[in-house]
C-alpha cells in the first residue's frame, strides 16, 4: 500500500497541522525551525504537512504515518524503534491486507457475542488441536481490540504452556496461576508497550494442577471483577486436545471463538469441541480458520 493510501485511511482530509508537527517534534526530534520550514513548504506547494516534511527530508514516510496514527488515536508499534514480536502483525504492520481479517472478526465479535451489555461476557479463544495458531489469533485480536476506545485485557489462561508473555515482552514470572493460588502480588496486570488501551495478565508460573486451579470459584469471581473494569476481556486457553482446561475456561467466560488451521484441522475434532462447549451453555462466536 502506498504512503498516500495509508495516510488517507487515517486522514479524511483535514489535519491538525500543529498537532502533527508537535508529535514529530516529540517523537522524531524535529526542531521548531524544521516544523516552520515544513509549514512554509506546505503553503507554497499546496500539499499536506506530512508530505511537506517528507519532501524536505525532515521525516520518513513511515514517521508521518506513525504520527498520523497517534494523532487519530490508532496506536501501533513505531517502525525503526523497538517493535513487538513479529507475530503481532496488527501492531507491527497495521495497514497490510491480512490485518483487515482481524478487524473484520473484531467487528463481528463486538456486534455479536460481546454485544450484550446486560450479560457481560469474556471471550475464550481455543482450538481442538495443538498447533492451530490460537495464541497467534488471540494475541492479534487483542491488539485490534486495543485500538478501539476503552480498555482491553488479555489473559493467558494456558497454564500448561504459556506463550503470550513472550509475544508481548512482559514479565511472565507472576500472573494468573498465582492469583488463583492466592499468592499473587498486587501488580499482576501489565500494560502492553505501544498499545495504550491494552493490558495483560500473564499465565505466571506453570502450575502442576492447572485444571484444578481453573475449576476454582476464584476464577469466575476474578473474571466478573475484571469485566467491570475493562471493556473487553480476551482469554487464551490450551487446546482441547491436552485436557478439559479449555472447556472450563470457556464456561467461566461465557463465550468462545474456536480456531482451526486450514488443511490441518480435522472436522470431527472441531465438531467434538463445539459439542462439548455447547453442553456447557457457552455461546459460540464461530470457527475461524487460520492460514498464517
Amino acid at each position: 500500500m502506498s504512503f498516500q493510501n495509508k495516510a488517507e485511511r487515517l486522514d479524511s482530509g483535514v489535519q491538525d497541522v500543529s498537532t502533527l508537527g508537535d508529535i514529530l517534534q516529540r517523537a522524531k526530534g524535529l526542531t521548531a525551525e524544521q516544523v516552520e520550514m515544513a509549514l512554509q513548504y506546505q503553503r507554497q506547494h499546496g500539499v499536506r504537512f506530512g508530505e511537506a516534511a517528507v519532501a524536505l527530508g525532515l521525516a520518513k514516510q513511515d514517521d508521518v504515518i506513525w504520527a498520523l496514527a497517534q494523532q487519530f488515536h490508532y496506536p501501533y508499534a513505531p517502525q525503526g524503534g523497538v517493535s513487538l514480536h513479529e507475530d503481532l502483525i496488527v501492531a507491527n504492520d497495521p495497514f497490510c491486507e491480512d490485518v483487515e481479517a482481524f478487524r473484520d472478526v473484531r467487528s463481528q465479535l463486538v456486534m455479536g457475542v460481546l454485544a450484550d451489555r446486560e450479560r457481560r461476557r469474556a471471550l475464550a479463544v481455543t482450538s481442538s488441536d495443538i498447533g492451530d495458531g490460537k495464541s497467534f489469533v488471540v494475541a492479534n485480536l487483542a491488539v485490534a481490540f486495543g485500538q478501539l476506545p476503552g480498555r482491553t485485557l488479555l489473559i493467558d489462561a494456558n497454564l500448561r504452556q504459556p506463550k503470550l508473555h513472550s509475544l508481548f515482552g512482559v514479565d511472565g514470572s507472576v500472573g494468573l496461576s498465582g492469583i488463583l493460588a492466592g499468592r499473587a502480588p498486587a501488580n499482576v496486570i501489565k500494560p502492553v508497550e505501544h498499545i495504550p488501551n491494552l493490558f495483560m495478565i500473564p499465565a505466571g508460573v506453570v502450575a502442576p494442577n492447572p485444571a484444578e486451579l481453573l475449576q476454582r470459584a476464584s476464577f469466575s469471581l476474578l473474571l466478573r471483577e475484571l469485566l467491570n473494569k475493562f471493556d473487553y476481556v480476551l482469554v487464551d486457553t490450551p487446546s482441547y486436545a491436552v485436557g478439559a482446561d479449555a472447556r472450563v475456561i470457556a464456561f467461566h467466560c461465557g463465550a468462545a471463538l474456536i480456531v482451526g488451521r486450514k488443511n490441518a484441522s480435522r472436522v470431527p475434532h472441531l465438531q467434538g469441541l463445539v459439542k462439548q462447549l455447547t453442553k456447557s451453555d457457552v455461546k459460540i462466536a464461530g470457527i475461524l480458520m487460520n492460514e498464517y
